[in-house]
């Protein structure tokens, strides 16, 4: 297997200023940045990395919540980091993913914001469920897939910014 990638934390500074709205108590999202858990794989066979919830959080069915990771990947060009709701909160709650399937282009990293893995989920849940994932829980994973472009690409652009920063008119 190719090693291509390295996560690492973000500033506690970008943790604590995207983590407001999810933990307004200072303190508590100190010690949540402190204690961050950078994503691993269960076994050697596993193709995801698990991310772990630096909160504990609830959501009712319909409910929604962005998830500050506290993580930033550095990946070698020509991969993309695929990001996915848990196998079994997924199939248990209906945990899913807003954006379906959250794409961390390798120049992210690069980007405003730090490259901060933000993921924004809702328990879509049908059967009346309520999902609670306890801090340090892994609730998603991301899975690293190499791409290819056109022969005829020539694009030079460059980001700078996060989210929707990448979107041509």
């Amino acid at each position: 297997m190719k090693r291509i990638a390295a996560f690492e934390k973000v500033s506690a500074e970008r943790f604590l200023n995207d983590s407001v709205d999810i933990c307004p108590v200072l303190e508590l999202a100190k010690d949540a940045y402190e204690n961050i858990k950078l994503p691993k794989r269960a076994t050697k066979g596993s193709a995801g990395y698990d991310f772990y919830a630096p909160f504990d959080f609830t959501l009712k069915p319909g409910e929604t919540i962005k998830i500050p990771t506290g993580i930033r990947c550095k990946m070698e060009e020509g991969w993309v980091l695929k990001i996915y709701p848990r196998s079994g909160l997924g199939f248990k709650y209906r945990l899913q993913l807003n954006n379906t399937v959250g794409i961390i282009d390798s120049d992210y990293y690069y980007s405003d914001n730090e490259g901060h893995i933000m993921i924004k989920i809702t328990n879509d849940s049908n059967e009346n469920k309520t999902v609670e994932v306890q801090k340090g829980q892994g609730f998603a994973q991301g899975i690293f897939v190499e791409f290819g472009i056109t022969y005829d690409d020539d694009t030079t652009d460059e980001r700078n910014g996060g989210f929707g920063s990448t979107t041509s008119n």
